[in-house]
């Protein structure tokens, strides 16, 4: 990621041949130093000279945006990663998925979950705001729920794909897939698995970006790791896409309620057991949960 900066300072000038004067006119302009005019170096006042107003850099580009400011800064650190997304996302062939002159869907590096994807705006006016402020308005809220609906529906048919042989529900199915020769329509029906996938936003994000979520419910991943990583999706610290926007007085924009959402006892996502604060024993009990959840 390259790290841009402005430029705030004129160029330095090329030093040159000096003008040619001719002998007369150094003759003329040359003052005799001697030993009666020689006056010793005035004695430097430190204080004085961090004092006195200093002169200002000449303007040599236009003003830029507070947006365009705040890209610039974080371009090139974690928090900004996901700026060469938006912007290149021919870059990342892995781990793009969909692209749209309105947004794009990546891959979660560090995924949560069996299925775990970020929806990323590609509007500067909308992407460095804070989600609860960028939500708010109303033509930015449609496209981002129409665009949320499709990135779930390809979550749903991944997650089938991934887990569709271990599903009891989805036996029938999967049987008649393996005979052939029945019209796509005329399948038995499966599991629903777009009742797996939940989307929605952290109510203080970690990245710089705007992003949504759009990630199955298991929790079951390596890349979760304590407890703030988990009670960044099982307490109202995820806010539902569906909510937006949030009324002024909605407790899920105060920050003490949220601090404290991350600070919660663990409790299983499936069967509500509490766990206290022993992240290692919840991590064990959602490896068996996880193992009863795909065969549903």
């Amino acid at each position: 990621m390259d790290d841009r900066t402005g430029a705030d300072s004129a160029p330095p000038i090329a030093d040159g041949p000096k003008p040619d004067l001719g002998p007369k006119q150094e003759s003329q302009d040359a003052t005799p130093t001697t030993a009666s005019t020689t006056k010793p170096p005035a004695k430097r006042n430190a204080f004085a000279e961090l004092m006195a107003p200093k002169p200002k850099a000449p303007i040599s580009q236009a003003p830029q945006s507070m947006a365009s400011k705040a890209s610039q800064v974080i371009r090139g650190v974690w928090r900004g990663a996901l700026i060469e997304y938006i912007e290149h996302p021919e870059r990342f062939p892995d781990n793009v998925l969909r692209v749209t002159a309105d947004t794009v869907l990546i891959k979660d590096a560090f995924p949560k979950a069996t299925i775990h994807l970020l929806l990323l705006p590609r509007s500067p006016a909308h992407y460095l705001l804070h989600p609860h402020t960028a939500l708010a308005d109303p033509a930015f809220l449609s496209m981002m729920r129409e665009e949320a609906a499709v990135a779930a529906k390809l979550a749903a048919a991944e997650l089938a794909r991934q887990l569709g042989s271990f599903s009891v529900s989805n036996r029938a199915r999967n049987e008649a897939l393996d005979k052939g020769g029945v019209a796509f329509d005329e399948l038995p029906p499966g599991r629903d698995y777009a009742k797996e996938i939940r989307v929605g936003i952290h109510a203080h994000p970690s990245m710089a970006h705007l992003h949504v979520h759009i990630i199955s419910r298991d929790m079951h991943s390596e890349r979760s790791k304590h407890r703030k990583h988990y009670n960044t999706f099982n307490t109202p610290f995820f806010v539902p896409l569906v909510d937006y926007p949030l009324a002024e007085d909605d407790v899920r924009r105060e920050t003490g309620f949220q601090n404290a959402n991350l600070a919660r006892e663990l409790v299983c996502w499936r069967c509500g057991k509490g766990f206290g604060n022993k992240f290692a024993e919840l991590k064990r009990h959602l490896e068996e949960e996880f193992e009863e959840w795909k065969r549903e």
